[in-house]
């Protein structure tokens, strides 16, 4: 889903058409953006989003791969990833 398309259902959202989506569209900016932030305040435990899930900055250590096209060994540097880990009910609503 693009996130066009989630600022309209987060607009359509509302039956009464109190939301337009304009304010839709900031509402669902403000939530991204305080991810975003508790995501760069490098909390420890991650940012938690209750009933939703959390998202956390994990580190992969240097390891060694191998070029797919040429076989040779190869050194992959240290880095950063995102992850995600769904809530329960989140979980269970999506059958899993």
């Amino acid at each position: 889903m693009s996130k066009a398309a989630f600022i309209e259902l987060v607009a359509g959202l509302d039956k009464k058409n109190i939301l337009s989506k304009a304010d839709a569209k900031r509402q669902v900016e403000r939530v991204f953006g305080a991810i975003e932030a508790g995501l760069k305040a490098g909390k420890d435990k991650g940012y938690v989003i209750g009933g939703f899930g959390s998202f956390k900055v994990s580190k992969r250590g240097a390891r060694k791969g191998r070029n797919p096209r040429t076989g040779e060994a190869i050194k992959i540097k240290a880095s950063k990833t995102l992850r995600f880990k769904p809530a329960a009910s989140l979980k269970k609503a999506a059958g899993v």
